[in-house]
């Protein structure tokens, strides 16, 4: 294979899964690690890849490449495991709860599986699964139906008209972004229109976002920053992305994660009044 030809299949393969691991990539092209790391430093010189430990991810800031769901179980554990726990000491026995797409969501799905009664609205196919899976019998797992995207969300017509009829306690929204002039986003045209359904069903919004989420705008807006009655995301946050989601949500919620990523807690320094 050609330099040329073999950076092709890198480039492509990275655009397809989010990331790649030079290992993988010498086994599968029966090169040597050092070529690939020599194909990964051009590539990434040319602005086309973002060269990692042991290999490369895509490029950050499209707002239209959107990571398949595998890829993005594998980012930031940690925070997602403290978020998580977070979120969940918002549940209580006998709730309707909604829960969008996204791995954040899955994780706190996982701790809501023993909660007992609650009714749970959801347009993701690993959080129904898993709550079919590993819940209570007397849960109830209403799944929205739609067309499935990359990231296992169950989106379009038929997933908003079922919203629409649907209200719940509180809706549990993952995002791909969040920026204080585009707000809640995502890559995805169709999953946007399904989250701002899910939005309109629910009392209150309770956002669950990792700190890497922020400054990140997607094509789509799913709801402004304002219209969130919780945010719970992780003491990564910078102090600038403190200081504008503290005068724009509700009450804003910093866990500190554990290493493991399976549980965390509240970080009191990071949680703003409501206002």
């Amino acid at each position: 294979m050609l330099p040329r030809q073999r950076q092709t299949y890198i480039l492509e393969r990275v655009r397809e899964d989010g990331a790649a691991r030079v290992a993988e990539l010498a086994r599968d092209l029966s090169v040597s690690d050092m070529t690939v790391r020599r194909d990964l430093e051009l590539l990434h010189q040319q602005g086309l890849i973002e060269k990692v430990h042991g290999g490369a991810t895509v490029t950050g800031g499209s707002s239209l490449f959107e990571p398949g769901f595998v890829v993005k179980s594998e980012l930031q554990l940690a925070e997602k495991g403290g978020i998580a726990a977070a979120a969940a000491e918002l549940v209580t026995p006998g709730m309707a709860i909604a829960l969008s797409a996204g791995t954040t969501t899955y994780a706190l799905a996982r701790r809501l599986t023993e909660v007992a009664g609650l009714t749970v609205v959801t347009n993701s196919v690993p959080v129904s699964d898993v709550l079919y899976r590993m819940g209570r019998p007397d849960q109830t797992i209403i799944v929205t139906g739609g067309v499935r995207t990359p990231s296992d969300a169950l989106v379009g017509p038929f997933a908003v008209a079922a919203l629409r009829t649907i209200h719940v306690d509180l809706v549990f929204m993952g995002v791909h972004g969040m920026d204080p002039h585009s707000g809640f986003t995502t890559p995805n045209l169709l999953e946007a229109e399904t989250d701002r359904a899910l939005v309109e069903a629910g009392r209150r919004l309770v956002v669950v976002a990792d700190h890497t989420k922020w400054g990140v705008i997607g094509i789509s807006s799913i709801a402004g920053l304002d219209q969130a009655d919780v945010l719970i995301s992780d003491v990564g946050l910078d102090a600038d992305a403190r200081v504008a989601l503290g005068r724009e949500v509700r009450e804003l919620i910093l866990t500190n994660p554990t290493a493991a990523g399976l549980a965390g807690s509240p970080d009191s320094s990071g949680i703003a009044a409501a206002r």
